[in-house]
């Protein structure tokens, strides 16, 4: 018998809103896509527009009907970093106990908020992805990109260093070395020059980046949500463990997965010659 797997997802934080202020966030053919809206800054992220992004991916993540969320901004800016004006705006007495303070930002919240979420989460990057975009971008699943776009990580020019996940996401993609020499020249590359270096998965004419997103998308639905989201856990707790402790918990995963509703449906389908319903379950 079938067992319901609901109990493996986070609950459900809310629904999603019809408007936000800083964010635009809409259900579109099997995603949620959210585009930053602060153009006048780039897309930089504050604490308000962090808060946003959680609220409405948090309201989908248990929507069985939402294969992804992706994240973009403009032609102009994917996102230039951290908004540094909320710096300058912190009181003297919030510099006291300053890590505990630091660490409970919303900006910094988001980065774990991404890395924790179970659905897949994708980027398509125009323009800017500089700073803490870069880090929001790599703390997803994977970046596609405008050939013309912009990466880099130039915190060591205002004495700060990537402490969003850019120090560990960066080197677990190109290697110590490059990620070394590009975080302390703070130098900038473009989508092209990503490609080679492994960061994005795919590199497009400019402009072109949310809709090669949304054809991988239009891929990604005959595959169960249940196995997506095991998938993911798999992966991502694996790049950690020793290729044995890999194949223990990939085995564990797999003996969970054979309990679901889920399973026995693509397994009936399969033999009625039919495309599956997945309930998520």
């Amino acid at each position: 018998m079938a067992r319901n797997l609901k109990s493996f997802s986070r609950p459900k934080g809310g629904t999603l809103k019809k408007s936000y202020e800083m964010i635009i966030a809409k259900r579109r053919k099997g995603a949620l896509e959210i585009q930053f809206n602060r153009p006048d800054r780039l897309n930089a992220v504050n604490e308000q527009m962090a808060e946003e992004i959680m609220h409405a991916m948090d309201a989908v993540e248990l929507d069985r009907k939402t294969v992804a969320v992706v994240l973009f901004g403009d032609d102009r800016s994917f996102c230039a970093g951290a908004d540094l004006g909320g710096f300058q705006d912190l009181p003297e007495d919030r510099y006291d106990n300053y890590r505990a303070r630091y660490n409970q930002r919303k900006n910094r919240l988001l980065y774990r908020f991404l890395m924790n979420y179970t659905k897949p989460v994708i980027s398509a990057v125009e323009g800017y992805c500089l700073g803490g975009g870069f880090e929001m971008a790599m703390m997803g699943d994977f970046i596609v990109a405008s050939e013309s776009s912009s990466f880099g990580l130039p915190e060591g020019k205002h004495s700060l260093i990537p402490g969003a996940g850019g120090t560990q996401n960066l080197p677990r993609l190109i290697g110590a070395p490059l990620a070394k020499e590009l975080i302390w020249t703070g130098r900038r590359i473009s989508g092209t020059e990503a490609k080679e270096y492994r960061i994005v998965n795919h590199v497009v004419e400019k402009g072109k980046a949310l809709a090669k997103v949304r054809t991988i998308i239009e891929e990604m639905k005959g595959v169960g949500p249940l196995a997506t989201m095991m998938t993911k856990q798999s992966v991502n707790r694996g790049v950690d463990m020793t290729l044995q402790q890999g194949f223990m918990q990939e085995s564990d995963l797999a003996y969970m997965l054979s309990w679901s509703e889920d399973r026995e449906e693509g397994l009936k389908a399969f033999a009625e010659r039919r495309k599956p319903d997945f309930k998520g379950q």
